[in-house]
């Protein structure tokens, strides 16, 4: 017989849904029934001669890699799919099934949301510490290369390259951590809490949740399908994640365009008329990737907020769409980001005379005044002086004691000297003493610290991984030896 044709609300809506959400939802939901029929053989709600068969139906469904029928009408989205699909691997009509006692698409839904989510930001984080580690060695390896630090952008102190690494990799291990936690909220089961009012049936939720890795259950089974505040999470931590880097990557554009740095040939595109041009677009098109991101963290956000506080299409089923794409984004990004760090490499980094010239030396030049007792505006002021009449490589010892005339009479030449030194030298940061400055030391000592922050959250992370596949090969079995009865 013909498939009657597609309503206009099935052309428009269910099958561009069906077609985008049946590769990620079909696969999670056969697991997540494997779990719930094995928990509802255990408590005897099923026999075991149904549950088993249930699972040998379930365990064709999982084995089965063929591509998902297209969507003709003849059901309705992936969770009809599964139930029409259980019923043919079984051999019986839909109407025998128990998959859905004590279950709801709702709980479903959010349980399977919960899993795709928390796989691919564990992904996601393993990236992020691939790239944090990237990073920290090249903090550590261009400790000691001196370059102009810029405010507003405008020459300001000097500073290191490793030092501006070391900086983004502080960033970086926050929102490693920020990962971490997510991850950990996520991974709380929402499986038993039915529409969004649980069931008399004595199930046991707790043990659909620790066949699934599941670390715990939400508290609140209204919460379990009408909360949101994860998925917001999910996308808002992108995003942020993302424009850190994309402010890293237009820093990382000036440095390449004025040769500090070398261009990593893998990162590069070349003109269509300009032979000599190399052009890295990789730095451009993380920026674009920062802006979609943000975009579909806002999608996320008006969606939600639009959304009655109940189990609404609006705040969970629409949202994903945009969660997996910034998912798959945030991914992408890191790795394009650690690529690149990973090959640059110092190339023409500013010269003492050019930082000199730039002005960037002058703080330094005033605090040597300072160390002096000379108080610091008065200090300023002689620096201010001193810069109005030529560039620091043109100062004289007695054109600071003019300078300093009426302002702090009387610097004997040893703190004159030390002005002129901190204003010529820009190399001198290197040795700078404080913990959390440019100093070469001081930079790979957060270095340091930086890969322990990384070590504790890779340790999580494992933690994770562990709990996830303990789950599994503890569901292959139990789902194996009970439909095999």
């Amino acid at each position: 017989m013909s498939t009657p044709p597609l309503t206009t609300y099935q052309r428009h809506h269910l099958r561009p849904t069906y077609d985008h959400h049946v590769g990620y939802l079909f696969p999670a939901m056969v697991r997540a029934s494997q779990a719930h029929v094995v928990m509802l053989t255990e408590q005897g709600l099923v026999p075991a001669e149904r549950g088993a068969r249930l699972l040998r139906g379930l365990a064709e469904l999982r084995a089965d890699h063929a591509p998902a029928p297209e969507f003709d009408g003849s059901f309705e989205d992936t969770y009809y799919l599964l139930e029409k699909r259980l019923a043919q691997a079984c051999g019986i009509p839909a109407s025998e099934l128990d998959v859905q006692m004590a279950r709801s698409r709702n709980d479903l839904d959010a349980g399977v949301f919960r899993m795709l989510l928390r796989d691919q930001l564990v992904g996601v984080l393993n990236r992020v510490l691939a790239t944090g580690t990237t990073v920290l060695d090249a903090a550590h390896r261009y400790a000691d290369v001196v370059i102009t630090g810029y405010t507003h952008r405008r020459p300001a102190q000097p500073t290191t390259i490793g030092h501006a690494l070391a900086g983004y990799a502080e960033a970086l291990a926050g929102e490693a951590v920020a990962y971490a936690d997510l991850i950990e909220a996520l991974n709380t089961s929402p499986l038993g809490s039915c529409a969004f009012a649980g069931t008399d049936l004595d199930i046991a939720p707790a043990r659909v949740a620790e066949l699934l890795g599941f670390g715990g259950l939400v508290t609140n089974s209204y919460e379990a399908v009408a909360g949101a505040d994860h998925l917001v999470r999910v996308g808002t931590l992108n995003a942020q994640a993302l424009a850190t880097g994309a402010r890293l990557a237009r820093t990382l554009m000036d440095w390449l365009t004025w040769r500090w740095v070398t261009t990593p040939g893998d990162f590069t595109q070349g003109s269509s008329i300009m032979p000599q041009k190399r052009n890295p677009v990789v730095l451009e098109h993380l920026v674009s990737m920062a802006g979609a991101t943000a975009a579909d963290a806002a999608s996320v956000l008006n969606n939600v907020g639009a959304a009655w506080w109940e189990d609404s299409n609006n705040a969970t089923t629409d949202v994903q769409v945009r969660l997996w794409e910034s998912n798959d984004r945030t991914d992408r990004f890191f790795a394009l980001l650690g690529g690149f760090l990973a090959e640059i490499e110092p190339l023409e980094p500013p010269s003492a005379e050019e930082i000199v010239a730039s002005g960037a030396t002058t703080t330094a030049a005033a605090d040597a005044l300072t160390r002096h007792g000379v108080p610091f505006r008065a200090a300023h002021s002689v620096v201010g002086r001193l810069v109005r009449g030529g560039a620091p490589g043109t100062w004289t010892a007695e054109g600071v004691r003019a300078a300093a005339e009426g302002i702090a009479d009387g610097l004997d030449d040893t703190a004159i000297d030390d002005l002129i030194a901190a204003a010529v030298r820009p190399e001198q940061v290197l040795d700078r003493a404080q913990v959390d400055g440019p100093g070469a030391q001081a930079v790979r000592a957060q270095v340091a610290t930086l890969r322990v922050a990384f070590d504790a959250v890779a340790d999580r992370l494992g933690t994770v991984r562990d709990r996830l596949a303990r789950a599994d090969a503890a569901l292959d079995a139990v789902a194996a030896e009970r439909a095999a009865r």
